[in-house]
């Protein structure tokens, strides 16, 4: 296992990472990438252990649902680089598990899982294409490298361009799960290409773009001054991928199962940060109304009611999917597209809804309310902290902290952030219409139907 101090030195590897215009060279010292540098070098350490067979529990397989279930909060106390590895690896091991007729390219997932987890590298993913003309599918692009693509095969591997985008945290990881986005067609196989390619392989170059604020005194974002990790736009430029990294090339008819393998457990985390998410909006809706004086009043009451019921189903239905769980051929624990998928659906339609809850209970402040600083100045400080005083006796630094809280996670940069993630992490809100309605049970929906109206399903066919 590595330390924080070692995988602050492994990202200094020769990785083209590129910020704002300006190469960086130096990622642990840089202002904004070095923030969550720290973040996941001090993941490292919390969980490291020193023998030499040690493994993160972070990156290990569930083989129950308990197991399933003990493994999100681990998580959730872990940083973003630990999730999308996780996700990574369930991933990888999903895919196996669905193409059986593919025993080399099993064989080269699973040495490379059991090298990942040996090594405690981090891996991020990428997925989403460039795309160009969305009107047209990957063959029939004008430019053939909107799609990532293979460009030459050698006896020894395969040359890949293109681009992949929305990859959380690649610059901060070790390896680049590359897979293709969607199902592919004959004569697409050059772009039924899945492989994992090292951040500072030749060619890969990756640009980033983060929310993290720019301000010198950060309490007024007291989230998102820590709680954040870049966007990579990455490039592959020619890059060259060696057999034994390649998990798939030319095969179409399993071009999406690498896609669908993600979006499952992309959705579970999605799924679960929605829930706990859920809980803290609820938990300063009603801090809120409290240092606001209102929390008696009947339509704030009924706001609060809807948002503590939206939680709860949200959480019911990551219970369900977890208990509800499916095995695959080696054991691994995975869960029920159904509820996942119904319940990732559910919280991110809704989340905007829940969000105008909180605005509307919170008033304008959360967007006008003086800085922390401007409690210190010796003219206005004090008369803002008078006149910021609010309901129950609440001192008014600590009802500017409630307001700067709510902009910081739903109305600032890192606010937009999540609203845009929510809806499209694992899939915008149509992926999760059809893969629920497909592991819906409609024939037993329509049987149940009929019974209860004394009919039978071979009177349809009269």
């Amino acid at each position: 296992m590595l330390t924080g101090e070692q995988y602050r030195a492994s990202l200094d590897d020769g990785r083209a990472t590129y910020f704002e215009g300006e190469r960086i060279d130096d990622i642990p010292n840089h202002p904004i990438l070095g923030v969550a540098c720290n973040v996941a070098a001090d993941c490292y350490d919390r969980f490291y252990a020193p023998e030499a067979d040690a493994r993160s529990p972070l990156m290990g397989t569930p083989k129950s649902a308990q197991e399933l279930k003990d493994r999100i909060p681990l998580l959730h106390s872990a940083d973003m680089l630990a999730h999308v590895t996780y996700s990574s690896i369930m991933t990888l091991i999903t895919a196996a598990g669905r193409m059986p007729d593919m025993p080399v390219y099993n064989a080269r997932i699973m040495a490379y899982v059991e090298e990942m987890q040996a090594k405690d590298l981090r891996i991020t993913q990428c997925i989403t294409d460039a795309k160009g003309d969305r009107s047209l599918p990957p063959g029939k692009q004008p430019d053939p490298d909107s799609y990532c693509r293979v460009v030459e095969r050698r006896a020894d591997g395969v040359v890949i361009r293109g681009a992949k985008l929305h990859i959380t945290g690649a610059s901060l990881g070790h390896e680049l799960l590359t897979i293709p986005t969607k199902s592919m067609k004959p004569g697409e196989e050059d772009y039924a290409i899945a492989c994992c390619v090292p951040v500072n392989a030749p060619g890969v170059k990756i640009v980033n773009t983060s929310y993290a604020p720019r301000h010198a005194d950060t309490r007024d974002f007291p989230v998102s001054a820590t709680d954040h990790c870049p966007e990579g736009f990455v490039i592959f430029d020619d890059v060259f991928v060696p057999n034994e990294r390649i998990f798939l090339d030319g095969e179409i008819q399993y071009a999406a199962t690498f896609a669908h393998s993600l979006g499952l457990w992309e959705r579970l985390g999605s799924l679960a940060f929605l829930a706990d998410s859920a809980d803290v909006l609820v938990g300063f809706a009603q801090l809120i109304a409290e240092a606001n004086g209102l929390e008696r009043v009947g339509h704030v009451k009924e706001k609060i009611s809807d948002m503590i019921i939206h939680a709860t189903l949200v959480r019911a239905s990551l219970e369900a999917a977890i208990f509800n769980c499916n095995f695959g051929p080696d054991g691994a624990a995975f869960p029920d597209e159904l509820y996942i998928n119904a319940g990732k659906y559910h919280g991110a339609a809704n989340y905007s809804q829940i969000v105008r809850h909180l605005h509307d209970i919170s008033g304008g402040s959360i967007v006008t309310a003086p800085s922390i600083a401007d409690l210190e100045n010796n003219e206005v400080g004090a008369l803002v902290r008078k006149y910021m005083a609010g309901g129950n006796g609440a001192p008014g630094e600590y009802r500017m902290k409630l307001f700067h809280a709510i902009r910081d996670i739903t109305a600032d940069a890192y606010g937009g952030w999540r609203f845009v993630t929510n809806l499209q992490a694992g899939g915008g809100l149509y992926a999760q219409r059809i893969v629920t309605r497909m592991h819906y049970d409609l024939d037993s929906a329509k049987n149940s139907a009929l019974h209860s109206a004394h009919m039978q399903m071979d009177e349809a066919a009269e």
